[in-house]
């Protein structure tokens, strides 16, 4: 781990430093001869004395043992994820780290999707594995079922989740993190001991999008963070692809207009 990273978990960890002030310190970094120098005197130009000096007592209480993470100007972080709008600065990762520099395809959708997602996406796991990474976000549902169907054939996936690596959210899919730590990657922007909150599910939402040249939608209402994710795909030249639904089934609604408005229908799993 590179001083730039050990410097920015311990700006992270104090809970004082946004992923917009990281991302200044590294430009910063780029031409410092001295990165806490020369960092400390940019945040104390943004801050102020008082809050300044709060984050200097928090800085100098940070655990000498760091977990591990990697930088926006790391080798092992993927340029696809640089070119999204406000790319993690940092990420801390549990397993196969080289994962992130594969090509990716996100399969997300309802938290309370039906037996038609979880058979959908038994139809496409297995035409996928030999060619992609599968990326989603290690929520109820559909989320849960890519990961599930992907370790099932063999395959390697990414989950992004919205809160720290050492928590679970939902608590129920503590073993199936648990494996992909083991077998796949979890990355997180977020530092030990956070715990997940409502916003951060659109901020995982981007990088579920970004590092995914494909974004498959299996079942969504009108409104959900997996619309989210497809416009946040779709914002950054991203293909997604829904699968069409009856009419008249509300979790089938948010496919359907994703479709109206220009995305392909996923139909037939062999075309892919």
């Amino acid at each position: 781990m590179n001083k730039l990273t050990e410097f920015l978990i311990r700006c992270r960890m104090t809970g004082m430093v946004s992923n917009q002030i990281m991302l200044k310190i590294i430009k910063i970094s780029i031409n410092s001869a001295n990165l806490e120098t020369e960092a400390g005197k940019f945040l104390k130009e943004t801050w102020g004395y008082e809050k300044y000096n709060q984050f200097l007592l928090l800085l100098d209480h940070q655990s000498k043992k760091l977990p591990a993470a990697i930088n926006y100007l790391d080798d092992e972080y993927p340029q696809v994820l640089r070119t999204i709008y406000n790319p993690p600065a940092l990420l801390f990762f549990a397993g196969k780290i080289a994962l992130l520099k594969t090509d990716c395809v996100a399969i997300v959708g309802a938290r309370e999707a039906t037996n038609y997602s979880f058979r959908c996406i038994g139809g496409l796991v297995p035409r996928l594995v030999n060619r992609y990474t599968i990326v989603s976000g290690l929520a109820k549902g559909v989320d849960s079922w890519a990961h599930q169907h992907t370790l099932w054939n063999h395959g390697q996936t990414i989950a992004v989740i919205g809160c720290s690596l050492d928590k679970v959210y939902p608590l129920e899919n503590l073993e199936l993190q648990r494996q992909i730590m083991n077998n796949g990657l979890v990355i997180s922007e977020y530092p030990p001991q956070t715990r997940a909150q409502r916003f951060h599910f659109p901020q995982r939402n981007r990088i579920i999008a970004g590092l995914s040249q494909k974004v498959i939608i299996t079942e969504a209402r009108k409104r959900s963070g997996a619309l989210i994710t497809a416009d946040l795909a779709l914002e950054n030249n991203r293909e997604v692809l829904a699968i069409p639904g009856s009419i008249d089934r509300s979790l089938s609604a948010g496919c359907n207009r994703l479709i109206e408005e220009g995305a392909t229908p996923l139909i037939n799993f062999d075309n892919l």
